[in-house]
């Protein structure tokens, strides 16, 4: 075996150990060598694509991938709609204070007092 399909093995091994994810690629940056430098055209690499692909096999963790994914799902949704709530009820609270506000206008308005410009004082038209 060369030096450098030992390296490649080496690599694959250690990928094994840190249950990283496996593809030809991973293998190649974790040997020290460019992305895609193993082919599937050279023969020299075929043992190297099947202990891959077999370890591939192995590592997959399908199960627990889609729990973890669906518990951060869970967590992000309770934090959304506990984010929604709370915009909601800012919203209530300016509406009525919006509310409150324009009574106190038209209480203001409705008494002895008569805007200036109603009465034509002051304007230039």
């Amino acid at each position: 075996m060369s030096d450098a399909l030992s390296a490649y093995f080496a690599a694959l091994e250690r990928l094994k150990r840190s249950k990283a994810k496996i593809n030809n690629d991973s293998v190649a940056i974790e040997a020290g060598r460019k992305k895609g430098s193993i082919k599937k055209s050279r023969p020299q690499f075929a043992p190297l694509i099947a202990a891959i692909d077999a370890a591939n096999v192995d590592v997959r963790r399908p199960q627990t991938d889609a729990s973890d994914r669906l518990e951060r799902a869970k967590e992000t949704s309770k934090t959304l709609q506990g984010q929604l709530d709370a915009a909601l009820a800012r919203e209530l609270s300016l509406l009525q204070q919006v509310l409150d506000l324009k009574k106190e206008l038209a209480q203001l308005r409705g008494g002895n007092v008569v805007p200036i410009r109603e009465l034509g004082v002051g304007s230039g038209s």
